[in-house]
């Protein structure tokens, strides 16, 4: 019997009870635009939860990604490396810039793409390594930075999904040249939509508070550097507002609770589903000895895609919600036109089609977690 009349949904936003008071402070600030106090204080948390000395709040992850284009000077007849299996940012970004996307397969462990594949795709046209830390799991940073370091190619990080998650100690997002965050409503930490870019070359680091700034000196100008700002280069407003920072600063300022409720919750699952993969029932996530993961995503990958189907409705019969994704881009009708897949694609689309994704979220409660559970293993149990 379902105790729960009304529907487990796959996610709910994260609050930590402060953002109120944080919000209400920034409205009698009466400063609501880029680049005020509690902008400053998103940026000082990041740098401290990150230790990345440079960070640029923005208003998503997808304008970091931008940003990171625009700072490599991405242009036409360039290739940007990428994993297919990843949201449409990560491509969009340097599509936007004239670049042919070259997607390469995945390692099926981790979902991360496989870093053999991309030393495989380096042509004299590449011009940026873009990866994916997917489910905040983090790739082989070793592998790819000493591909990086060999082609002398920067690496981006797609960390979206990353905010707490290290490779042997060091954060995710401050291993390549750039790396960009997301605080999107899905995320663990969010204002709705924002976004931050993390900038670990301090070459760029000039360069990337114009290109924010509407490629304008106007930063400098406000710090008094400059006795009147002007157009240097292109740009955009890529400005977190300060509404919205004063939303994610209540939660940066318990990052590390938030952090370890969403653990528990992903190691519950994670505990819970070991009898049914020792009998060849599901997959569940594997997380490298490298990484240290923030319980962003917890995933199973079922025989096919008809039983995840079926997987999924059975689960809503229960009330629960439970998704898929991605679509790989390489199949979608705009990655036929501006990328090519490169090799053989061995897992991502196979993969993909079989992965579904459980709920959980911040306030989830320990009856809805556990329905959650038993429901996927009666699931399971029956269809033996």
């Amino acid at each position: 019997m379902n105790p729960f009349p009304t529907l487990i949904p796959y996610n709910v936003p994260t609050l930590s009870g402060d953002e109120l008071q944080y919000v209400t402070a920034c409205l009698k600030n009466r400063k609501f635009s880029g680049d005020g106090p509690f902008t400053a204080e998103c940026s000082r948390l990041l740098k401290h939860l990150t230790a990345c000395p440079n960070v640029l709040m923005t208003t998503s992850c997808t304008d970091a990604l931008e940003m990171a284009a625009l700072l490599l000077d991405i242009a036409p007849g360039d290739e940007v490396i990428s994993p297919s299996f990843t949201f449409v940012s990560a491509a969009n970004a340097f599509a936007l810039r004239g670049a042919k996307i070259v997607f390469v397969d995945i390692d099926p462990k981790t979902m991360n793409v496989n870093s053999s594949n991309i030393e495989k795709a380096i042509t004299p046209r590449t011009k940026a390594i873009s990866i994916v830390h997917y489910a905040g799991v983090s790739c082989d940073m070793d592998a790819i930075q000493n591909i990086s370091k060999k082609y002398k190619i920067p690496i981006v990080e797609d960390a979206a999904q990353g905010l707490m998650s290290f490779f042997k100690g060091q954060h995710v997002g401050t291993i390549g040249s750039l790396g960009c965050l997301s605080f999107h409503e899905t995320k663990n930490y969010n204002c709705g939509e924002g976004g931050a870019l993390l900038i670990n070359d301090p070459t760029l680091v000039k360069r990337a508070e114009i290109i924010r700034e509407k490629g304008t000196n106007r930063s400098q100008h406000a710090r008094g550097e400059v006795s009147k700002y002007n157009w240097i280069s292109l740009g955009s407003s890529f400005l977190m507002s300060d509404v919205n920072a004063a939303f994610l600063c209540a939660q940066l300022n318990r990052a590390d609770e938030i952090n370890q409720k969403r653990l528990v919750i992903w190691n519950s699952y994670f505990e819970s589903f070991q009898s049914l993969k020792n009998d060849g029932l599901v997959d569940i996530p594997y997380i490298p000895d490298y990484a240290k993961h923030n319980g962003h995503i917890f995933y199973l990958k079922l025989r096919n895609e008809n039983q995840r189907n079926n997987f999924i409705d059975f689960m809503k019969q229960m009330n629960i919600l439970t998704v898929f994704h991605y679509v790989p881009l390489h199949s979608a009708p705009a990655g036929l036109i501006y990328a090519r897949f490169h090799g053989e694609d061995r897992h991502t689309s196979s993969e993909s089609s079989r992965l579904v994704r459980l709920p959980i979220f911040h306030s989830m409660s320990t009856e809805q977690l556990q329905f959650v559970i038993n429901c996927v293993i009666n699931f399971f149990r029956n269809s033996l």
